[in-house]
């Protein structure tokens, strides 16, 4: 009786065991998710500050603004056209469903038909 009882024991410490083994891949998969999305950020936050630094040494800290200007300039939406289509073509949703992730590669009919909207 005692054999049986040492059986069950051992079996039931085998399922906790593989119970075990799927929490820690589901874990991994986590951490290389996390990782994944942590470098992407530190690579676009590297790319913003090199263009905030190159948008720093074009304009002259005394350039004084013209608010008529920079109203035009508000109202032109090229540049929001090109920023968001770069950003496109750099691996990240732009359509407002998925704004901002990753998109692998894939392409997207939600970001596809958003940026032919802007056209």
């Amino acid at each position: 009786m005692k054999e049986k009882n040492f059986l069950d024991t051992v079996m039931d410490f085998e399922q906790q065991l593989e119970s075990m083994q799927e929490q820690f891949r589901e874990l991994k998969a986590v951490v290389a998710h996390t990782m994944e999305e942590h470098h992407a950020l530190q690579l676009e936050n590297h790319h913003l500050r090199a263009r905030l630094d190159e948008l720093h040494k074009a304009v002259p800290e005394t350039a004084v603004v013209d608010p008529v200007k920079l109203k035009k300039a508000a109202m032109d939406i090229g540049e929001g056209y090109d920023n968001l289509a770069r950003l496109y073509h750099e691996g990240y949703h732009v359509c407002h469903v998925h704004f901002g992730s990753s998109r692998k590669g894939d392409d997207c009919l939600f970001c596809l038909s958003f940026l032919n909207k802007q056209n």
